[in-house]
């Protein structure tokens, strides 16, 4: 209920609440780079030891006191020649740090795109400790965090899942709904449809079974569906554009890329939605909207952007909310040969 917030306290396996008259927010923030797993288990063996989290940003010092202006300007003087979109969301990101983020919320330590290292709830207010940013990562490495917030870690909360379930912001805001599924008190299928929410029933529940089906089979046939002409989008982390999880600037989950692809020839990205049974006008905008977000955040050398609609028949609503915006978004049909045939 909004006005309150419920604070949880874990002792073991067991659970504590009490009322403290804020809502509870949900904070999804990365220890360190998973791409570099050595330095990552020392970072996280000491939060854990600790009861904190980090975050980087090093170069730009103790920023614990600047307002939003004197923050923005520190970055464009320290990190000058960033891309505006990337400066815009790594100030975002320190701000909702040390101003969003209050005692009784719940932090969930992602470990890469598809692993959560931990749980735990905010004990304290965030701060800038560059000598215990060093000692953090110990002698593996100079790029250390030294932006801390306090927090009390849960034993035991420690999930993988089999697709990519985070964005790749440093920190960013989840509903409770989302929390819940991550934390395993609700279904999984519940927020991997391609939106941030849960999905109405489809209208159509045999095209719906048969194009979730479909998405892996792309996926795992993608050279011989698209002739070679696309490759299937790879981050810096090595995740795959499967169920790509985006992130707002402001540092809030909208939602999942069914399939993000690359051109071959043009170096242009393909966002790739499945209709999946959904309404025509809901799968036109989630299109347009990934397009924007790819625009936004991923195009950092002028590459272009397009989407591509595929369902299994031709629908007339879906046709006439493309025809308008036909250079930018394609629709394709598929088609599925099943034969019983004699031995």
């Amino acid at each position: 209920m909004w006005g309150c917030r419920w604070v949880w306290q874990w002792r073991g396996s067991r659970c504590r609440i009490s009322w403290k008259g804020d809502p509870v927010r949900y904070w999804v923030i990365a220890p360190y780079d998973s791409t570099q797993p050595q330095v990552f288990q020392t970072a996280w063996d000491w939060d854990l030891e600790n009861s904190t989290i980090a975050v980087g940003w090093r170069q730009l010092g103790d920023i614990s006191n600047l307002t939003r202006e004197q923050l923005d300007r520190k970055y464009a003087e320290t990190l000058a020649g960033r891309p505006k979109n990337v400066a815009t969301k790594d100030c975002n990101a320190l701000w909702r740090f040390y101003h969003d983020t209050t005692p009784g919320d719940i932090v969930i330590a992602r470990r890469g795109r598809r692993r959560i290292a931990g749980i735990g709830q905010v004990s304290g207010s965030a701060f800038y400790d560059e000598q215990r940013g060093r000692v953090r990562v110990g002698s593996l490495t100079e790029d250390f965090y030294p932006n801390f917030l306090p927090v009390s870690w849960r034993q035991g909360a420690d999930r993988e899942f089999e697709d990519q379930v985070f964005g790749f912001f440093t920190i960013y805001e989840i509903s409770e709904e989302k929390y819940r599924v991550l934390a395993g008190a609700a279904p999984l299928a519940a927020t991997t449809s391609g939106d941030a929410g849960p999905l109405s029933p489809p209208p159509d529940v045999t095209e719906f079974a048969l194009e979730k089906h479909l998405e892996n089979f792309i996926v795992e046939n993608f050279e011989k569906v698209f002739g070679g002409k696309l490759a299937l989008y790879t981050d810096s982390e090595g995740n795959s554009g499967q169920q790509y999880p985006t992130v707002s600037p402001d540092g809030k989950e909208i939602g999942y890329i069914d399939i993000l692809a690359l051109d071959r020839a043009t170096s242009e990205f393909l966002v790739i939605e499945l209709k999946k049974g959904r309404e025509s006008d809901k799968v036109v905008g989630q299109t347009l909207r990934y397009i924007g977000w790819v625009k936004e955040n991923l195009c950092q050398n002028g590459e272009g952007v397009r989407g591509l609609i595929i369902c299994s028949t031709a629908d007339t609503r879906l046709r006439y909310a493309v025809k308008p915006i036909a250079e930018l978004i394609d629709v394709k049909l598929y088609r599925i040969d099943f034969q019983l045939i004699e031995p």
